[in-house]
């Protein structure tokens, strides 16, 4: 009885802890984007993720930012300089941290409209919840939870659009289209 008294106390606490620490990381990163958000105005880049965490005394603070076109390294090198003096100056991270400024890869899945939109014109690669997979050509979003595919036919098929319906995906990643790049040679 005492001993699952302990654990039950024990549990409620920890539970306590992550709760307070989970908000003041999400406080913190709010913070952190309000120091981000004119850099990025100015710059036109999107911010899609701003995360701290790991590393103990030395955490990883990762922003990923992204716009239309991509970012070449001297844009992203911008951002992460302005952002170092911002944090700097205001020292937020008590700590020594490191701070990686990145644009999102090809494996980074697709939520959003935003996303889509963004990503519009370009080939995915979507994976639904059944395990099969479809890729083809981003058309955008159609609605809050959809977006159209261009799926290429064969030489006996016509080209398709198909609207995809997100809660039918397990994921949606850019991809490579190697037809596209095959015939570029």
């Amino acid at each position: 009885m005492i001993n699952s008294l302990w654990f039950a106390m024990l549990k409620v606490s920890c539970g306590s802890l992550f709760l307070f620490f989970a908000r003041r990381v999400s406080v913190l990163e709010s913070k952190i984007e309000s120091l981000l958000r004119p850099i990025a105005d100015e710059l036109g880049v999107e911010i899609i993720k701003i995360s701290l965490g790991g590393g103990g005394h030395n955490p990883l603070l990762k922003v990923v930012v992204d716009r239309t076109g991509g970012l070449d390294s001297g844009m992203l090198e911008r951002i992460s300089r302005g952002l170092a003096l911002q944090l700097d100056v205001e020292d937020l991270i008590k700590s020594a941290f490191r701070l990686e400024v990145t644009t999102p890869g090809l494996d980074w899945p697709l939520t959003t409209s935003a996303d889509f939109e963004r990503w519009r014109g370009e080939w995915l690669k979507v994976m639904f919840v059944d395990g099969s997979s479809r890729e083809g050509r981003n058309l955008g979003p159609v609605a809050d939870h959809a977006f159209m595919l261009l799926v290429e036919g064969s030489k006996r098929e016509k080209d398709q659009e198909r609207v995809i319906e997100m809660a039918d995906v397990n994921k949606v990643v850019r991809a490579i289209n190697w037809k596209e790049v095959s015939r570029t040679k």
